[in-house]
């Protein structure tokens, strides 16, 4: 895991709101429409709690675990 609880939390917002609009739940159907499935991507990386691009760039959200 390479991604810290906010992180993931907002991904996950992100990603339910994009596929609403993608859906359209709540929006108004129109040729963008396709845009919204766009949000699997960080729906799947806040669930699994890894990203991909924070590997190749070596970054981590993830709280630094304190010695035992």
């Amino acid at each position: 895991m390479n991604m810290g609880w906010i992180d993931r939390v907002v991904r996950f917002v992100i990603g339910v709101v994009l596929l609403a609009y993608a859906v359209p739940i709540g929006f108004e159907p129109s040729s963008w429409n396709w845009v919204g499935w766009i949000g699997v991507v960080p729906l799947l990386t806040a669930v699994f709690g890894v990203c991909p691009l924070y590997s190749l760039l070596g970054i981590s959200t993830c709280t630094p675990k304190r010695p035992a």
